[in-house]
């Protein structure tokens, strides 16, 4: 099986290892774990996402550009530097009015709290 994560103790420079392709949305995978996964994410002008619903939180950082991400109808506009965390169960769609990058991380497991006795 092919090993679809980025070489490890390798420097990166996120913005520059996934590029803008006409009329498309590209992924790029970081990290891939049964726990959660990592992603490089472009968008070129006019390209959404459709309406998702993820049953996990997702932590989405604008790299690059500017994307629109609506979460529950409300729509939230992000510029390079900015994030939000898309709240599990939530109904979203990313939407690209201008060409941008981002980075998806999303954590499929959580810490138990521990009871104090």
């Amino acid at each position: 099986m092919e090993n679809s994560e980025m070489e490890k103790g390798k420097v990166l420079i996120v913005v520059e290892i996934i590029e803008y392709v006409s009329n498309s949305v590209l992924i790029k995978t970081i990290i891939k774990k049964t726990t959660g996964n990592v992603s490089a994410v472009s968008f070129d002008s006019g390209e959404i996402m459709t309406e998702k619903i993820s049953p996990f939180d997702t932590f989405i950082q604008v790299i690059d550009g500017k994307a629109e991400i609506v979460i529950d109808s409300h729509s939230y506009i992000l510029e390079t530097g900015q994030s939000i965390i898309i709240p599990a169960h939530s109904p979203n769609i990313i939407k690209a009015n201008e060409r941008f990058k981002m980075i998806s991380t999303v954590i499929k497991s959580g810490y138990d709290e521990i009871e104090l006795r």
